[in-house]
């Protein structure tokens, strides 16, 4: 029985296999465009905002500004979640917290190193 390798041989599917183990280059992961457009245009000051417009009366706390890429961002969203305890989600850039958490959000991010503002009402 021919091994995997001939088979794909075979069928002019065969990938090389590289027994150089000299070069292992380790880089930074590759940052999206979309993701380095969206960091650019930011100011570096994180905004907290609540927001109830078109959740039938229900409030979110709002966090926009954070010059992280979209991974990071996901990451962020987990342990803001954990941290007040609440639901949440990360649509375009901005991390949703369900309820008003501002007070502690901004002193969580403020612990990370962010500057904080409120905004809105």
């Amino acid at each position: 029985m021919a091994s995997l390798q001939d088979q794909l041989a075979q069928l002019g599917l065969a990938q090389p296999i590289s027994t150089d183990t000299t070069s292992h280059e380790t880089s930074e992961p590759e940052i999206s465009e979309a993701d380095q457009a969206r960091i650019a245009q930011q100011d570096g000051i994180v905004r907290l905002r609540r927001e109830t417009k078109g959740r039938k009366g229900k409030g979110v706390t709002t966090i926009s500004g954070l010059p992280l890429t979209e991974t990071e961002l996901k990451a962020m969203t987990q342990t803001l979640k954990k941290r007040c305890g609440s639901g949440g989600a990360l649509k375009s850039g901005t991390i949703e917290i369900q309820g008003d958490h501002r007070e502690t959000l901004k002193s969580e991010l403020e612990q990370q190193g962010y500057t904080v503002k409120f905004a809105g009402g």
